[in-house]
């Protein structure tokens, strides 16, 4: 196992760890804050596929601005190895919810199915799928809100990337391949809805093959489920993407109703309380309840086959079922040995790790001589190596945020897994290093401008990636500019962001700005300290509303 540890951080303990890596709670040292790191695993970083699809994971999590998504603080590569920072969200897993409290009562469910959804939605706006929902990527924290957590496989709608997820939760399409769409997400959250309700997913099987038949063409169970929520587990479990709800943010709109219908206008203040008290009733697998000085303290993962639910097994498979057949075959020998993210199989569990904090992601850079960053990324999943945005909160003084202190949380029961998933946690700062002599700054080799593109009437984001030949520290300023001709870079726009990276080689800062003055072009510029030999790096694109035709 790889020693490595992320420059800057102090690691506590592991919270677990899986086929992909390893998640360890750790502290910032000039902060104090409290993190969880995610680290792929050393068999993985050597093939490029896995780092391509690590990087992308947390330039997704740092472009995906929710409140109900535990944010990216910080990704870090070097020779060594690569990490992702997260924020630590102080709660427990679904599935470990699920496993000591039983089944929810139905309003607890519906809030936390919402919660949860509002995470997708969030996803599904920017054209994200997550396409591994789940129990174990589901953590509620200590007032009842739920957080969405490991977009480790999620890619770009409508991209066809294969067959992945984790098998109870996955859409007919998911089996055969099809196109990721946000409608197979809505499938997944439906059936964990299933599973708070009744206790036990809504498909099983006693092999991978007879898993997919059943999805693709058993009878949604709804007579297993409250009247007042059948219509709901009809509609998302529906067999055809186009008869489920299209994105999260409508599946939400019709929990609303038929939550306010069937249990009250009150029913998401009573669900809160209800899961907030089942919480507490753990609250020794907090993080917040773990000492982050304690040298002995040990994550316990427990491996554990869910009870199996034999009341299927007098189904039968009719035409459309039997077409499927030698497909699901193969396809379960795809997902027991080539999945993605080296799951195990249907019935074999792999680890889940996960841990979040309340502290805030987001802040905007402080002057050039207070260097903070905020994580205020850009949404695009290109392959670039590096590290978004680090750096605490910062009050006016620059000192960090009280507000950024918060606790970890703790490593789940895993049942199925692809991945696993990563912690978050507040704010950290720029990795520093103690020694007699200051570090050397190395050369900059290369500084790149790429997705730079418009969010909204005001905002656009953009990445940042830098290259260099040593790990010393180097600055980043990156400037904005508004002007109503192209080619020129035109006015400056707002303060510029100063970023200071140590540690690595290579670096990826995701960053937004909210421009202040009118113009059809906007312009982002990098440049670097030391400088490069090409001066620095710039991208100009056309406002939307500008645009003619």
């Amino acid at each position: 196992m790889s020693t490595w540890v992320v420059p800057g951080y102090t690691e506590s303990l592991e919270l677990g760890s899986g086929a992909s890596g390893r998640v360890v709670l750790a502290v910032h040292a000039d902060t104090g804050v409290r993190v969880a790191v995610k680290y792929l695993s050393e068999s993985l970083r050597t093939r490029p596929g896995f780092v391509h699809d690590f990087r992308a994971e947390a330039r997704l999590l740092g472009g995906l601005q929710s409140e109900y998504v535990a944010g990216l603080y910080e990704y870090v590569e070097s020779p060594q190895g690569a990490a992702i920072v997260m924020e630590l969200v102080d709660g427990v897993s679904l599935r470990t919810l699920l496993t000591r409290q039983g089944p929810l009562d139905p309003e607890a469910a519906l809030v936390l199915l919402k919660g949860s959804l509002l995470g997708l939605a969030d996803a599904h706006r920017i054209g994200v799928v997550h396409r591994d929902y789940k129990p174990e990527n589901v953590l509620v924290e200590t007032d009842g809100s739920s957080k969405l957590v490991d977009f480790g496989i999620a890619v770009d709608a409508g991209t066809s990337a294969g067959v992945a997820g984790t098998p109870s939760y996955m859409a007919p399409e998911q089996w055969t391949g099809g196109p990721a769409s946000c409608a197979a997400d809505v499938y997944a959250a439906t059936a964990t809805f299933f599973e708070c309700l009744t206790g036990h997913k809504p498909y099983s099987g006693d092999n991978i093959a007879e898993l997919a038949l059943q999805h693709v063409d058993a009878p949604v169970p709804v007579e297993e489920v409250p009247a007042a929520v059948r219509e709901l587990v009809r509609r998302g479990l529906a067999k055809e993407p186009d008869q489920r709800p299209a994105q999260a943010e409508a599946f939400v709109t019709e929990l609303e109703a038929i939550a306010g219908a069937g249990y009250g206008a009150d029913w998401e203040e009573r669900g809160r309380a209800r899961l907030a008290a089942l919480v507490a009733l753990l609250a020794l697998l907090l993080p917040s309840a773990r000492s982050p000085r304690s040298t002995t303290d040990t994550a316990r993962t427990v491996l554990s086959r869910a009870p199996r639910h034999h009341w299927a097994r007098s189904w039968r498979p009719g035409r459309p079922g039997m077409l499927v057949s030698a497909a699901a075959v193969l396809l379960g020998l795809l997902l027991t040995y080539g999945m993605r993210h080296a799951s195990a199989g249907a019935g074999e569990p792999a680890a889940d790790a996960l841990a979040t904090t309340t502290a805030r992601a987001g802040t905007e850079a402080a002057p050039p001589t207070t260097p903070t960053t905020a994580p205020t990324p850009s949404g695009d999943l290109s392959p670039t190596p590096g590290v978004p945005p680090s750096g605490p909160p910062a009050t006016p003084t620059g000192r960090p945020s009280a507000s950024a202190t918060d606790s970890p949380t703790q490593s789940t029961t895993p049942s199925e897994a692809t991945t696993p998933s990563g912690a978050t946690t507040s704010t950290p700062a720029t990795p520093t290093t103690a020694s007699s002599s200051p570090p050397v700054a190395p050369a900059v080799k290369n500084v790149a401008v790429s997705a730079f593109r418009q969010t909204g009437p005001t905002t656009s984001t953009a990445t940042i990636t830098v290259t260099t030949d040593g790990s010393g520290p180097i600055s980043v300023t990156v400037s904005w500019f508004t002007d109503n001709a192209s080619g020129g870079a035109g006015s400056p726009d707002g303060a510029s962001q100063t970023f200071e990276r140590s540690g690595a080689t290579q670096y990826t800062i995701p960053v937004d700005h909210t421009f202040q003055n009118d113009g059809c072009y906007w312009t982002v510029q990098a440049t670097t300290t030391p400088a490069p030999a090409s001066g620095g790096a710039s991208q100009q694109i056309l406002t939307r509303q500008c645009e003619i035709g």
